[in-house]
């Protein structure tokens, strides 16, 4: 990937005028939030910058952003009828996750009062399986938003972390039988089919992935199935995340497990990632250029046929990787923002580029199977010292006479909003704290001749062009 100094080159891109073959079907929020289990109620109702946040995302695609609420501490978690709180736990430090914690119907309530879909995860490690079941039930009974449930989290963990399931011999094979008595008897119990999320597993495919555990369950077992869940936490420096070739190739990992579930009339979603594991690295997930791998990470996710991604928050103020908290709007929020506008309210998406360079493209299609949008980026990378190099894109097969851009920028990949400095999402920027944008709206137009445009994007800088 080029760095710092870079003369400015210049790349052609045809934009079909008609939907292509291979474009993938678009979720109507394919861009989401996963909620560390315990955390969820916190974040609902002691962090004032959540509904908002939220909001913005569902004013640009007509839809609230899909959550999930689950992670490590939803195999800690054991469900109690009679607790009135939405959780019960004890830590050393406000920034600790509980090593136990117990949740009550409140819990299942408030996440039934969101106004979007929600992916809930039980506790699976415990083996308790009656436990389980009693807290699906409330689940189904208090959420008419209930989309789907996990039966665990990262199960090829659970022997490393003692967890009782895994007593005795646990590997893929093991947990892909457990996972399907779960699916049976949690389904049964519920008399639902299509409402287990599964797989949720971190390890890269084939291992503990969904053509593994397909090729493992019957038709019962596997009728059951809402969705297929995988886990990607890339990790990596500034530079690596968010270089678009380095994107493409990690998505490529995926590609067989994808149509495995797709072979079956199965959807298949990141049920969790972000840029690190662990809550995030600190050199890295509050950067700018972090904000642009969500973006080009949602976007290309979706452009293969991975539905929707679920990206994680976990503890407050232990959250290198979280959009927002209690006081910042982080700057990887503003790649979700762009993802989300970029696909809102079309139907397909195809990945124009060849995925080899450090320039992306992604067109995006009407219902009616006409180019709506295309987004460019340039990953060249940018630390902030020398000349700012850029890339000219010139589209072509446009039918327009002049087109509009919204630009997503900072000063720098290695910009931060807690160093005070912010980027820019068509001119305006979200207040911390509030998240409600400021600043003057800036859309950009472009002349076309001849069905030809171009358009200059700097390094570490992307663009949503509107056809």
């Amino acid at each position: 990937m080029l760095t710092g100094s870079v003369l400015a080159g210049t790349s052609t891109y045809a934009i079909p005028t008609s939907v292509p073959t291979d474009a993938a079907v678009l979720d109507p929020a394919a861009v989401g939030i996963s909620y560390e289990f315990f955390t969820f109620p916190s974040y609902h109702t002691n962090v004032s910058a959540t509904i908002q946040c939220e909001q913005n995302l569902k004013d640009l695609s007509g839809s609230w952003p899909p959550i999930r609420i689950g992670g490590t501490t939803q195999d800690r978690a054991d469900y109690d009828p009679s607790l009135s709180a939405y959780v019960s736990y004890s830590v050393a430090a406000s920034t600790d996750a509980p090593s136990i914690l117990t949740f009550g119907p409140n819990f299942m309530t408030l996440a039934g009062q969101y106004a979007g879909s929600v992916v809930l995860g039980f506790n699976r490690g415990h083996n308790n399986i009656s436990n389980t079941i009693a807290a699906a039930k409330i689940a189904k009974a208090q959420m008419p938003n209930l989309l789907a449930i996990e039966l665990g989290n990262e199960p090829e963990y659970y022997a490393s972390a003692g967890q009782p399931v895994a007593s005795g011999t646990w590997n893929a094979a093991a947990d892909a039988a457990s996972q399907a008595n779960w699916q049976m008897l949690v389904g049964k119990a519920l008399q639902e089919t299509a409402i287990v999320q599964a797989c949720n597993s971190l390890s890269n495919p084939p291992t503990w992935g969904a053509a593994e555990l397909i090729t493992a369950q019957n038709s019962t077992a596997l009728s059951y199935v809402k969705d297929f869940s995988h886990h990607n936490y890339p990790g990596g420096t500034v530079q690596s995340l968010m270089s678009h070739s380095n994107v493409a190739s990690n998505l490529a990992t995926f590609s067989s497990d994808v149509a495995a579930a797709l072979n079956i009339g199965k959807q298949y979603v990141f049920g969790e990632t972000n840029s690190a594991t662990g809550g995030g690295a600190s050199g890295v997930s509050p950067t700018f250029g972090a904000g642009l791998w969500v973006g080009d990470m949602s976007l290309k996710a979706a452009s293969a046929s991975i539905s929707r991604l679920y990206f994680h928050h976990g503890t407050i103020g232990a959250c290198q990787y979280c959009w927002w908290g209690r006081y910042d709007i982080g700057a990887p929020y503003y790649g979700a923002i762009f993802a989300t506008a970029a696909m809102a309210g079309g139907a397909r998406i195809a990945a124009i580029d060849s995925g080899s360079s450090a320039y992306a493209v992604y067109a995006i299609y009407s219902s009616a199977g006409k180019p709506m949008k295309v987004a460019l980026y340039n990953s060249d990378y940018y630390a902030g010292s020398g000349t700012r190099g850029s890339q000219s894109f010139v589209l072509t097969g446009l039918t327009s006479t002049t087109v509009t851009a919204k630009r997503l920028t900072a000063a720098s990949a290695l910009s931060r909003v807690d160093q005070g400095s912010n980027p820019t999402w068509g001119g305006q920027s979200y207040a911390n704290e509030t998240c409600i944008a400021t600043g003057s709206a800036v859309v950009e137009t472009t002349t076309v001749s001849s069905g030809k445009a171009t358009f200059t994007i700097a390094a570490s800088e992307a663009l949503l062009v509107y056809l």
